[in-house]
């Protein structure tokens, strides 16, 4: 891979991610209602990085 290769070069999955917040009030996971690390004024489906993380797992490209 060269230099200016990213993740999105092969991996045809697009993953939007909401922003990050600055601060408190945080978002609840959609799944498990532990704090998210985006805020809570973000419209859209929000995951705890633990959901976030086995998501990923579950939706992982295999190879």
């Amino acid at each position: 891979m060269s230099d200016t290769d990213t993740d999105h070069d092969y991996c045809l999955i697009d993953v939007s991610r909401p922003p990050g917040a600055d601060g408190p009030p945080y978002a609840a996971c959609v799944l498990c209602q532990e704090p998210t690390e985006h805020p809570e004024s973000y419209k859209g489906i929000t995951l705890c990085p633990v959901c976030e993380w086995r998501e990923a797992e579950r939706t992982s490209c295999s190879g």
